[in-house]
C-alpha cells in the first residue's frame, strides 16, 4: 500500500493542481484522501482503480471545502481564470487517472524559485516526501525545510506561475531545469553533502524514479534517455563503491563483479538513444563516458582515448572547471601523469577550484604516483580540511599515511649513507 500511495502521489497532487490551481489545496485534499484510503482499504480492499478512488475522494474534499469557504473559492477561480487564459486546460482522460506530474516538474523547477527551493518542492510534490523526510534528506531541521517549501509555495502564488507545461517552442529552454533539479538530488545521493555516509540510497532510487516518469512523459527528448542512461549506470555501482564498514572505495579498487549488471545493460542501452539524431546534450556524452567506465574489465584496458575526446566535446557544452578536472585526470591515464598533472596545475588559479576537494585530491594522487610526497602531502591536508563527510575524511587520512610511509620508504638508503 505504501508502494501504491507514492506511486500516485504526484499524479494525485498534479490532477488536483490542475483542477483547482492551488498547491496547498491539493496537498491538503489528497493527504486526507490517501488517510481515508488507510482507513478503509484495509477493510473492503484496495478498489480495482486506485488511483481514481483516490481522486474522486480528494476532489469531494476539494469541493466541500470550497463550499465552506466562499472566499477562498473565489480567489481560486480568479487563479483559474488567469491559468486557462494562460493555456487552455487539455481535455481530460475519462479512461482513467489522467497523468499531469509533467505540470509539476515544470513548474518545481520554474526558473523564478531558487535552486535549492526547486529540490524541496520536487522531492515534496513529485517524490510524495513529507517535509520531515525531505528535511532529513538535507539533513537540515524540519522547521527549516518548512520554510522553504513555504516559500516557494508562496513565490509560486504571488507570480501566478501558471501550473503547465512549456509550449514546443519553450521546452528546450526549460527542460534542463527540469532536469537538472532531478540530477540535483542524484547527486546528493551519490555522494552526500555533509554527515557520516558516503551515499544516500534513498535519494538516488528516488531520483532514477522521478528521471523515470520523465522518460514515459517526454519519449522524445534525448536529453531525458541521457539523464536517466547517466544515472543507471553511475548508480550501477553503489555497492562496491562503499567497504563494509561504509569506507570510500575508489573506482580502480573497487570489485566490479558488484556492480549492478541489470542496471548497467538498462543505461548503456539508453546512450546510443541519447546521442542519436542530432548534436549530443551534455547527460548523453556523461552518459557515455560512464559507459565507457562500466565496459572495461579494469582501469587499464579503459578506453581513455574515447573517454578524453567525450570530455572534450563535454567542454564545449559544460565549460565549468570540474569538467576540465576530470578531463585532465583522463589525460593522465592516456598520456601520462606529468602530461596529467601539468593540465591540473593550469587550474590553480580558477576560483571555484579552491574549495573543491576532488581538485585537491586529484593533484595529490598523481603527485603521490610520481614520487612527489612532500606536495602530495601537503595537497592531501588541503583535501581533508575540505571533504563533506566522514568517509571522504577516513579515506585522505590513510592516503597521508600511505604518502608518509613512501617517504620514509623513499628517504631510507640516504639515512643508511
Amino acid at each position: 500500500m505504501e508502494a501504491v500511495f507514492r506511486e500516485e502521489h504526484g499524479r494525485l497532487l498534479a490532477a488536483l493542481v490542475r483542477r483547482f490551481g492551488d498547491l496547498d489545496l491539493a496537498e491538503e485534499v489528497a493527504s486526507e484522501a490517501l488517510e481515508a484510503a488507510l482507513v478503509h482499504w484495509p477493510v473492503q480492499g484496495v478498489p480495482p482503480k486506485p488511483g481514481a478512488w483516490l481522486m474522486t475522494t480528494a476532489r469531494r474534499r476539494a469541493v466541500d471545502r470550497l463550499r465552506r469557504d466562499r472566499a477562498y473559492a473565489a480567489r481560486l477561480a480568479v487563479l483559474q481564470v488567469d491559468a486557462d487564459r494562460a493555456a487552455p486546460a487539455p481535455p481530460e482522460d475519462t479512461s482513467g487517472l489522467p497523468d499531469e506530474r509533467l505540470l509539476l516538474f515544470f513548474t518545481c523547477a520554474h526558473p523564478a524559485l531558487s535552486g535549492e527551493d526547486r529540490v524541496a518542492l520536487t522531492l515534496r510534490c513529485l517524490a510524495g516526501l513529507t517535509t520531515p523526510e525531505v528535511a532529513r534528506a538535507f539533513l537540515v531541521p524540519v522547521e527549516t525545510m518548512a520554510k522553504r517549501i513555504t516559500r516557494a509555495k508562496r513565490k509560486i502564488r504571488q507570480a501566478r506561475i501558471p501550473f503547465r507545461v512549456p509550449g514546443v517552442e519553450d521546452l528546450p529552454q526549460r527542460l534542463p531545469g527540469v532536469l537538472q533539479v532531478v540530477y540535483s538530488v542524484f547527486t546528493e545521493g551519490y555522494a552526500a553533502s555533509s554527515g557520516q555516509e558516503l551515499q544516500r540510497l534513498d535519494l538516488a532510487d528516488e531520483a532514477i524514479r522521478l528521471a523515470r516518469i520523465l522518460r514515459r512523459l517526454l519519449p522524445d527528448q534525448r536529453e531525458t534517455a541521457g539523464l536517466l542512461g547517466l544515472m543507471l549506470l553511475v548508480h550501477a555501482r553503489r555497492a562496491a563503491r562503499t567497504g563494509p564498514r561504509g569506507e570510500l572505495v575508489l573506482l580502480d579498487e573497487q570489485d566490479r563483479t558488484r556492480w549492478d549488471r541489470v542496471m548497467i545493460e538498462e543505461g548503456l542501452a539508453l546512450v546510443p538513444v541519447a546521442l542519436s539524431g542530432g548534436p549530443p546534450g551534455p547527460y548523453g556524452v556523461q552518459a557515455a563516458i560512464a559507459a565507457l567506465h562500466d565496459e572495461a574489465a579494469d582501469l587499464a584496458t579503459t578506453d581513455w582515448p574515447q573517454i578524453v575526446a567525450l570530455y572534450d566535446v563535454l567542454l564545449t557544452l559544460i565549460p565549468s572547471p570540474v569538467v576540465a578536472v576530470n578531463r585532465a585526470v583522463a589525460v593522465a591515464m592516456r598520456d601520462g601523469l606529468g602530461v596529467g598533472l601539468t593540465l591540473l596545475e593550469g587550474l590553480a588559479d580558477e576560483p571555484r577550484l579552491r574549495d573543491y576537494a576532488p581538485y585537491a585530491v586529484a593533484r595529490a594522487d598523481l603527485l603521490h604516483r610520481l614520487g612527489r610526497t612532500v606536495e602530495a602531502a601537503a595537497l592531501y591536508r588541503q583535501a581533508l580540511d575540505l571533504a563533506r563527510t566522514e568517509p571522504e575524511r577516513a579515506h585522505l587520512r590513510r592516503r597521508l599515511e600511505e604518502v608518509a610511509a613512501d617517504s620514509v620508504g623513499a628517504a631510507a638508503p640516504e639515512e643508511r649513507t
